[in-house]
This record gives C-alpha cells, sequence and structure tokens, in this order.
C-alpha cells in the first residue's frame, strides 16, 4: 500500500525513544544508530516490575516474573485436578480449559508445580508467567481523551486482532478507525506502547498512515494499566486469545515477548489449528539472546526489524523463529501528549505491519487461507537468498514502504 504524503510539521524535539530521557532534534534522532539501551529494555522491566510489584510478584527459577502464588493448568485430567484442589483453591481462568490454582501464602510454589506434573504427566501445568512489549515507544503525559463516537466495527472490512496494552482513542489518526475494545471493566488504560502498534496497523491522518486503515480492530488490552502488577500476565493473553478466537478474527498481533509457558503453547498450538494466523515480535534480546515466545512457537509468524536500508537492527533476535522482517527503526508512529507523533524502535513496530498485510483479504479462520496468505506474502518479500529462508529476515523483508519517515515531520 503507497504511503499518504505527508504535509510538513515541525517537531523541532522528540524524546530519546530509547527511555534515556534526553531531548534531540529529528536530525540527531534520525541518525541514532546506539542500542545498547534497547536491548536491555526487557530485562530492566523485568527488574523493575520485581522491585515495584513484589507484594504480587516473584521470579521463577530462571528469573522471569510470575505472578506469585498462582499456578496454571490446560484441561488437567481427573488425577490433576484433584492435586490441584488438594493444594488451594481452583479458579476459572478466564480461558476455555485453563483453571487457575492459588496457593496459601506458607505454599513452595516450585515444589507443587513438580507434583502437579507428576500427578498428571500428560497435562500443561506452569506459572503464570509476564509478558512485556518488545519495542521503545516513548511516552508522554497521559490524556484521558475520550473515545470518538463511531461504529464498532465496518462492515464487510478487514478484521485485525491486536493483544497488547491500551490505546489512545483520542488521538487524531483513530478519528476514522473503528475500534472493538475488551479487556479492562474500569475504561480505558491508554498507553505509549499500544497507542503506536495499533496507529501501524490501523491509523490515519493528514500526517500518517498505517498499513491498513479501512480495517477493524479487535483489541485486547492485557494490562489495563497495571497498577496490580499482573498485566501481561500468561493468563490474560489466554483469555484474549479466547475472546479472538470467538469472535473468528483471524490475523492476531502480539508484540509482547516472555519465556515459554506450557500453557500459552496450548493454547496457541489450537489456534493455530484452527487456522489463526498469529504475528508476533520475536524480540530484541540480541542475536545471541534465548529465543523468546509467543514468536517462536510453531505454526507462530514471527517477525524481525529493519533499518531504513533494510539491514537487520542489530538488537534483533535471529534464528529459525523469523519468518518475515518489517520496517522497525527510523520509523514514527502515534504517542500520547506531546509531540504526538514520536520515533519507535524495536520488532514491537515491524510485527503490526506483517500483520495488517497478512489480513489484507482474510477472512475467516482457515488453516488452507492461512498457508496461502503465508505464501503470497514470501513471494513478495525482498532481500532473502533465492530458495532460502534467512535466521534474520526469515522469507524476505516486507512494508518498506509503510515506513513514515520522520524527516517528513520536520
Amino acid at each position: 500500500m503507497p504511503q499518504l504524503q505527508v504535509p510538513q510539521l515541525q517537531l523541532p524535539q522528540l524524546q530519546d525513544p530509547l527511555g534515556s530521557g534526553l531531548v534531540r532534534d529529528s536530525r540527531r534522532l534520525l541518525d541514532r544508530t546506539d542500542t545498547g539501551d534497547l536491548r536491555s529494555l526487557r530485562l530492566k522491566q523485568v527488574d523493575e516490575l520485581l522491585k515495584r510489584h513484589r507484594d504480587v510478584l516473584e521470579p521463577d527459577p530462571r528469573g522471569e516474573p510470575v505472578v506469585r502464588r498462582e499456578i496454571l493448568a490446560w484441561s488437567p485430567s481427573p488425577q490433576g485436578l484433584a492435586a490441584m484442589r488438594a493444594a488451594g483453591p481452583v479458579a476459572d481462568g478466564g480461558a476455555e480449559g485453563m483453571l487457575v490454582l492459588r496457593l496459601p501464602a506458607d505454599a513452595d510454589m516450585a515444589a507443587t508445580l513438580e507434583r502437579l506434573r507428576k500427578a498428571d504427566p500428560d497435562g500443561a501445568y506452569d506459572y503464570n508467567h509476564i509478558y512485556t512489549g518488545s519495542g521503545a515507544a516513548q511516552a508522554g503525559p497521559v490524556q484521558q481523551a475520550p473515545a470518538p463516537a463511531k461504529a464498532d466495527s465496518k462492515e464487510g472490512a478487514p478484521r485485525i486482532g491486536l493483544v497488547d496494552s491500551g490505546i489512545e482513542r483520542g488521538h487524531e489518526v483513530f478519528n476514522d478507525a473503528a475500534i472493538v475494545p475488551w479487556g479492562c471493566d474500569d475504561g480505558p488504560h491508554p498507553s505509549a506502547h499500544g497507542t503506536a502498534v495499533a496507529a501501524l496497523m490501523v491509523g490515519r491522518s493528514p500526517r500518517f498512515q498505517g498499513a491498513a486503515p479501512q480495517a477493524t480492530l479487535y483489541a485486547a488490552d492485557i494490562y489495563c494499566g497495571s497498577d496490580n502488577g499482573t498485566g501481561g500476565s500468561a493468563a490474560r493473553i489466554a483469555a484474549a486469545l479466547g475472546w479472538l478466537a470467538r469472535e473468528q478474527v483471524a490475523v492476531i498481533n502480539l508484540s509482547l515477548v516472555g519465556p515459554p509457558n506450557q500453557i500459552l503453547e496450548r493454547v496457541v498450538r489450537g489456534m493455530v489449528e484452527r487456522g489463526h494466523l498469529l504475528v508476533a515480535a520475536v524480540g530484541n534480546d540480541g542475536p545471541a539472546a534465548p529465543p523468546l515466545y509467543p514468536a517462536s512457537y510453531p505454526g507462530v509468524v514471527g517477525v524481525s526489524a529493519v533499518d531504513k536500508q533494510g539491514r537487520p537492527l542489530p538488537e534483533a533476535a535471529r534464528g529459525p523463529q523469523v519468518m518475515f522482517a518489517a520496517p522497525g527503526s527510523q520509523m514514527v508512529s502515534a504517542a500520547i501528549g506531546t509531540p504526538p507523533y514520536r520515533m519507535v524502535r524495536g520488532t514491537s513496530f515491524a510485527a503490526p505491519l506483517v500483520a495488517a498485510l497478512l489480513a489484507d483479504g482474510l477472512g475467516r479462520p482457515s488453516p488452507q487461507a492461512a498457508r496461502q496468505a503465508i505464501a503470497r506474502l514470501a513471494r513478495t518479500a525482498t532481500g532473502a537468498p533465492a530458495g532460502a529462508i534467512s535466521n534474520e529476515i526469515g522469507y524476505g523483508v516486507l512494508g518498506t514502504a509503510l515506513r513514515t519517515d520522520p524527516s517528513a515531520f520536520r
């Protein structure tokens, strides 16, 4: 899709997208190549989460944050369910087949998890892991702008799912957007990450255009402000995917990363088998880092990021989980506060472009249609060796014309 001509807009200062707090002019931001902060962003987020919410979060044996005293189960056997009930109260997890065991304060969570797995070897039991965004979108002052009055969906339009944080519906790029929300009973919780990702999919204004502004966005907020520290949990992701499955949304973007989780793996596997295309950022922990999830689950469309010259970002993950790459740096998306557009960087912002391209012409979930959509994009991808799949860019680079360059805002 060709990009709209963007009128000149003065943006003398943009906040550093890598979170240093410094303010630079747009030319210096455009030329910025330092990625040290972005590579360590997830580790810093994990450390801050554990420190800030130590009353509700704790590290698992790998150091990944999990909800304290919660174990998830997926369709346990009668023996497994009995073992769960012997350990503590069991509740519905919010997704079909998922249960949550809430342990007493003095329980050993690791030992309980081991007992459950031994009692039900064919079952799936795991911690309730926390997942975070996979890119840097600098936040500004939160504006609680009311959502403009509009239809919740567009008749006959493509539908795209989003599992992320909240969207600033009052931003000008969403004036004509059709957005169906899910997740927060107490109202909207706009965030920088969710707003930037959503804009890249369905946003449009005189200054900016996303990849599929004609589409209806089914947006699940799994954080809801994260005031209690449990936002972005595996249970919330599973519940959001369950909602999108019920809504028959064929293509779903997840710009989230975290550790492997047996429950999330079961949910993802079921959706892939039913023909949903799950598109996920592969992460920014660096080429030598262990695989991140859900991008690394079989059948998921893992997306890496490239710069303006088509080069893989130094911080982007490499490996067989990479199916495509798309622009993920030297680009602008919608932001909260002033200025209303800011630089973004990371695989988080490449994945929504690929998701939007896959959704074009795709109706309800279908395994055959999903395979055809991937094959269609693979034929148009560029940069990969002929007949080969690259660990850096997969089948190749997509969506180069979809980048909104910061030079257009000078």
